[in-house]
């Protein structure tokens, strides 16, 4: 048997048990306190009213913030949708005006020796 398989786990000695440990002494008059606490914190409770208008005050702000949300979120969608049109558009400008390499020449074919005939319908 090692040293490891000898020593208990933490937490598990007969020290470290916690079923003989007692309840702390409560001081005098602790019965006394929270009974005062909780009439006190009862009739605190007893006299909150909530407004009527509440869930239709709370509803009305989420909906408003709903629509702005849709709104700032079109806008951006649109702003987006209309940068990336123009620079296409800009980028397609920029295009050479001149024809490229492969539609210069004379006409003649490019490969050495003669094409395939064509079938005509």
């Amino acid at each position: 048997m090692t040293h490891q398989d000898a020593t208990p786990s933490r937490g598990t000695g007969p020290d470290r048990t916690d079923h003989d440990r007692a309840e702390p002494p409560r001081p005098p008059g602790a019965e006394r306190t929270e009974r005062e606490l909780r009439d006190a914190l009862r009739a605190l409770a007893g006299g909150v009213r909530p407004d009527p208008d509440a869930y239709r005050t709370a509803r009305g702000e989420w909906l408003r913030r709903e629509r702005r949300r849709r709104l700032v979120l079109t806008v951006l969608v649109a702003v987006v949708f209309a940068v990336a049109t123009l620079i296409g558009l800009w980028v397609l400008n920029q295009a050479p005006s001149d024809p490229g390499v492969i539609f210069s020449g004379n006409g003649a074919a490019a490969a050495d020796g003669p094409s395939l005939p064509r079938q005509r319908p």
